[in-house]
């Protein structure tokens, strides 16, 4: 009878701990739920932060920085080597020409000029990407990926849009917008740079 409570404790145990290995695998932002590894260009990548983009108040988006390891320092960040991927989940309405036109102002104010020119011509395609699209809808999300010797593939709602963006420079400087000197939101940054902080409300 004693050995029989023991593997009924036993097997209690294991299912409990099933749950938390489930969300071991996930980090939630704002009901968004972001893989801790994510597969890109054939190399696993970790997330090194996630967080909340906020405009005055309100919540705008979610962003996921996945890197081949951890770091917290943006200059390390910015000039690592290997694959990496961007992943944003809107979290209200955004208009797509808006948010070309943010991103070309971001990329403008936080990217050298040599690495701003050599860019421009990713910078047209991302653009015009949203402008087709016209809108992306509370939920809607889209990833940006770079590989070496492919370049920077913009992937809405998880499918392939439109051709590689070559120039190398172009996914440094769009990662810019968010951890250069004039980054979007202060408190994104840090989170993308997995420092934690106090969370806002």
């Amino acid at each position: 009878m004693h050995r029989r409570s023991l593997i009924t404790l036993a097997l209690a145990a294991c299912a409990l701990s099933l749950p938390l290995a489930a969300q071991a695998d996930t980090v939630e932002v704002a009901g968004v739920k972001y893989d801790t590894a994510a597969d890109v260009g054939g190399k696993k990548l970790v997330l090194n932060g996630a967080g909340i983009r906020y405009k005055v108040v309100i919540k705008v988006y979610t962003a996921g920085l996945y890197l081949a390891e951890k770091t917290t320092d943006p200059d390390t960040l910015l000039h690592m080597a290997g694959p990496k991927r961007l992943h944003i989940v809107a979290l209200r309405d955004i208009d797509g020409n808006d948010l070309g036109k943010l991103f070309t102002k971001g990329m403008e104010a936080n990217a050298p000029r040599e690495e701003f020119v050599k860019s421009i011509n990713g910078v047209l395609k991302i653009a015009e990407l949203f402008a087709a699209k016209k809108e992306l809808s509370k939920g809607e999300s889209f990833s940006v990926d770079y590989v070496p010797g492919v370049g920077s593939q913009v992937l809405i709602n998880g499918k392939v849009a439109g051709d590689p963006i070559k120039e190398p420079e172009f996914f440094t400087a769009l990662m810019r917008i968010w951890l250069g000197k004039s980054p979007a939101d202060d408190s994104l940054k840090e989170a993308l740079l997995g420092i934690e902080r106090k969370r806002r409300r």
